[in-house]
């Protein structure tokens, strides 16, 4: 069974970075999708970032709010992803989720993937 769990969330002031983290059991990194989402009171979940792994190297997306400030990495020896988020902006508050195996085209679209985690709040002060 895939199990996943977020940390890393936390307070911040505008500027500021935090370093998110999603372990992951049950589930293979290699030749597989993880991605990291947002969701906002009263708004929808968005996709953030999602990176693809295949056997010679790896593919990152991003979303256009977050390009240049996010960096979407992973630890296969860990079996971690991370969300490195810097020069944050309170728009970019939110709980942020961690998700797995996208079985579907649109990485970016929240019904492509199988799997979630609970969600870590991340709260950014003007």
């Amino acid at each position: 069974q895939v199990q996943l769990v977020e940390s890393g969330g936390g307070s911040v002031q505008a500027g500021g970075s935090l370093r998110l983290s999603c372990a992951a059991s049950g589930y293979t990194y290699s030749n597989n999708f993880m991605g990291w989402f947002r969701q906002a009171p009263g708004k929808e979940r968005e996709g953030v970032a999602a990176i693809h792994t295949v056997t010679g190297g790896t593919s990152t997306f991003y979303a256009d709010s977050v390009k240049g400030r996010f960096t979407i990495s992973l630890d296969n020896a860990k079996n971690t992803v991370y969300l490195q988020m810097n020069s944050l902006k309170p728009e970019d508050t939110a709980m942020y989720y961690c998700a797995a195996d996208l079985h579907e085209s649109g990485w970016y679209r929240v019904d492509s993937w199988s799997y979630w985690g609970q969600g870590t709040q991340v709260t950014v002060s003007s």
